[in-house]
């Protein structure tokens, strides 16, 4: 996704099937405490995977000022729930070529992330989630992969927001996703979403120290227009940030950038043939990848795993990652 969430109303305001608010379908599960968490969370199970279309056009109908009401602090008392969905073989091979990843019928650890999107999504453009979806901008994933998943798989998946918390340049949130396969948890990720609040004074910059150096590079990748339209039709993910030029230039970006999560798919692709069985790979988003564009790729393996990161050719990070 990159950015961005939606309408007015509060706690309990509801007008889709799903959406935090209604009844149906719904159980109490526990979830953490701590200040804007939830003491409970109503669960809702939903029948199939909503539509990602509607909910962006929401979203942007109430980025028009006046018509998205004021956000809380905490974030929704629900998580939500769809069962059964099985892995399209044809999406799941374009989404490699898409990423580089080689064809085969193991699913590769970030495209779960890209069949639960919707799922995610729907949260996220909720009322009561504290970051209006036009206002997020994704700053980390982590993906733990419990065992190889298998286009013969078919995912449960679930989602709830946990976490919120000041951060310099706003706050932040979590948004934990869940894939389980027979009732066990195969696979999990959890998405950072910064929303940036205006403070007095500009909120000025903190100062960061020296740039460690990055891994030696190891590739140079040309990263076409066509990268922006192509993942977002394998992804789900049409934000017009990554798709078009106007669309890019009205969030602040002179073009249009690549998807974070492609960056992040792609660097796992150049390591894929020494990845393990089980693993967690997390990546912090720094710098976007303007369309075109040439990034410079580094990795360097020591005995707890791998260190990578994606630089563009003057050496300022875009995208730097483990693999544990």
């Amino acid at each position: 996704m990159s950015e961005r969430s939606p309408t007015g109303g509060g706690p309990g305001a509801a007008t889709e099937a799903g959406q935090p608010g209604e009844a149906d379908g719904r159980r109490a599960s526990g979830a953490p405490t701590g200040a804007g968490q939830p003491a409970t969370r109503a669960r809702v199970e939903l029948p199939r995977l909503p539509a990602a279309g509607p909910l962006y056009r929401r979203a942007l109908l109430t980025a028009v000022p006046g018509l998205g009401g004021r956000r809380g602090d905490g974030v929704p008392a629900v998580e939500l729930a769809v069962g059964g969905v099985a892995v399209d073989p044809e999406r799941l091979a374009d989404y490699d070529r898409v990423c580089g990843f080689r064809l085969a019928d193991r699913l590769p650890a970030t495209f779960p992330h890209v069949m639960g999107f919707p799922l995610a999504l729907r949260l996220i453009t909720a009322p009561e989630f504290p970051i209006p979806l036009t206002g997020v901008v994704h700053v980390g994933n982590r993906i733990t992969v419990h065992r190889p998943v298998t286009v013969d798989d078919r995912l449960d998946f679930t989602t709830w927001a946990e976490n919120p918390r000041p951060h310099d340049r706003g706050r932040q949130v979590d948004v934990v996703l869940v894939g389980s396969v027979d009732g066990a948890e195969v696979w999990r990720g959890v998405s950072t979403y910064l929303g940036r609040v205006r403070t007095p004074g500009g909120g000025g910059r903190r100062d960061r120290g020296a740039r460690p150096a990055p891994p030696a590079t190891t590739a140079r990748w040309r990263v076409e227009p066509r990268v922006g339209t192509d993942y977002a039709r394998v992804s789900g993910d049409h934000n017009p940030i990554h798709t078009s030029r106007l669309g890019a230039r009205l969030f602040g970006f002179p073009r249009p950038i690549a998807h974070g999560m492609w960056s992040k798919a792609r660097c796992l692709a150049a390591l894929e043939n020494r990845l393990p069985e089980a693993y967690t790979v997390e990546v912090a988003f720094k710098l976007p990848v303007p369309l075109p564009g040439t990034v410079a790729f580094g990795a360097a393996a020591d005995d707890s795993g791998w260190d990578f990161a994606l630089h563009d050719q003057r050496g300022r990070p875009h995208l730097v990652g483990t693999v544990r």
